[in-house]
């Protein structure tokens, strides 16, 4: 579900806005997109009501990224007997001209897969950078 959506209290806006700032402070050329998801019926049926999804772009097609646009899947697990959310992983696509051209999921193995892989090096801050956004969902609130 779109970010700006999800934000619906300080805290998750507050968090939100880390993850925004920890993706800028390794890409500052990215543009951050609080509402990848179009408002339309046929898209509505496909957001995942539990995960918060930000989207990045990128002025042009960047040869170390392979990609132009960016979209970080956050997802979430409810728990209903003590009714507490946590982050369960983060799911990352890059996007070019043709779609889909690699993902990322912290879910399994933290590999990427697709046809135009980004370098080793972005690969290895995108993974720091999904292991700093689950810290920043998991921690408790004081």
């Amino acid at each position: 579900m779109n970010a700006a959506e999800q934000a619906t209290n300080l805290e998750l806006a507050s968090k939100i806005a880390t993850v925004v700032n920890l993706f800028k402070l390794e890409f500052p050329d990215a543009k951050s997109d609080l509402k990848p998801w179009k408002n339309d019926p046929e898209t509505r049926e496909l957001v995942d009501p539990d995960s918060i999804d930000i989207g990045f772009h990128f002025p042009g097609i960047s040869k170390s990224w392979r990609s132009r646009s960016i979209l970080i899947q956050i997802r979430f697990y409810q728990d209903p007997i003590n009714d507490s959310r946590r982050a369960i992983g983060v799911e990352v696509a890059g996007f070019d001209h043709r779609g889909e051209a690699w993902r990322l999921s912290t879910v399994e193995n933290w590999g990427f897969v697709g046809e135009s892989l980004p370098s080793s090096e972005v690969g290895e801050k995108l993974k720091q950078i999904c292991r700093h956004i689950l810290e920043v969902f998991n921690q408790a609130s004081h």
